[in-house]
């Protein structure tokens, strides 16, 4: 496996389109399916389901895709700031993550795009002890000022073939019979969840745990049961087959705040990166209504 495989890769996940991928990347189509096949072998796994000419990534081509994104990102991340050290000063942003991982690199990207200089160092795992610039959560953080960057509704997904397809929404205490599908203890959509549970009279009877969205999406689509799916923050899981229900009771909505130390004067810096994240989650709240 070689870093042109990956980048190969990426941008045929990107196309699901052998022929505008090999476009873009100006190679030709056999050459791209032979190295997308090599990449394959090597990993014994198919990432992609093909049918006819059409092709389509899989569940584990959507895994694998995440780790290559974050990679790549990485990778590139590294090169930008050799470059940078050899041409000047970089600023250091400390990110810390909580929900919306899956729409880190897009966000960076973008913001690296208009400030080139600047250096991120990310963290995702819940550390009391961890110091950091800002701080992306579903929860406020003490001692922390903090704005609110957008506001979700929580869906219900259920496979196509369930008999609950045929609905537009449920209520939660009509699944206590369902089998669950849930995100890891300790996640913040899990402690969410939880909470919910409460309102009702029954435990949830979880049968899979995931700490990967595209995981659960999978074991959704194979029918092997349902669960929830945040309206914004997910929406790039792919939802197909899969039908999204609102939950009618109770209101099952979260809040997604950007955090930041108390009483700390801003650089030029994190104010530029105060600013961006404001747009960008307007942006995410605009797209998801179809504007």
């Amino acid at each position: 496996m070689d870093l042109l495989q990956l980048r190969y890769f990426q941008v045929t996940a990107k196309h699901e389109n052998i022929t505008h991928a090999a476009n873009e990347l100006l190679i030709s189509q056999p050459a791209l399916s032979k190295m997308i096949r090599k990449l394959e072998t090597e990993l014994d796994i198919k990432l992609f389901d093909r049918k006819g000419k059409n092709i389509f990534l899989n569940t584990a081509g959507e895994k694998f895709l995440k780790w290559v994104n974050l990679s790549l990102y990485a990778l590139d991340q590294g090169v930008s700031e050799m470059k940078d050290i050899k041409n000047g000063q970089m600023d250091t942003i400390t990110l810390y993550v909580t929900v919306g991982s899956m729409l880190l690199p897009k966000l960076l990207q973008q913001f690296r795009t208009k400030f080139p200089k600047t250096r991120f160092n990310l963290t995702q795992h819940t550390n009391k002890s961890i110091s950091y610039n800002f701080a992306i959560t579903s929860e406020p953080l003490e001692g922390n000022e903090h704005i609110v960057l957008l506001e979700e509704e929580i869906l219900l997904g259920v496979p196509i073939s369930h008999p609950l397809s045929h609905l537009d929404s449920v209520s939660l205490k009509d699944l206590e019979k369902e089998k669950f599908i849930s995100l890891t203890s300790g996640k913040p959509l899990r402690h969410t969840t939880n909470k919910l549970f409460e309102q009702v009279h029954y435990e949830p009877d979880i049968i899979f745990e995931s700490d990967d969205p595209a995981t659960v999406r999978g074991l959704i689509q194979e029918g092997l049961g349902i669960s929830f799916i945040p309206s914004i923050l997910w929406k790039n899981v792919r939802q197909d087959p899969l039908k999204l229900l609102h939950i009618s009771e109770p209101e099952c909505k979260r809040t997604i705040y950007l955090c930041y130390p108390s009483g700390h004067s801003f650089t030029n810096v994190e104010k530029s990166l105060f600013d961006f994240l404001v747009g960008f989650f307007e942006e995410q709240i605009s797209e998801s209504q179809g504007h």
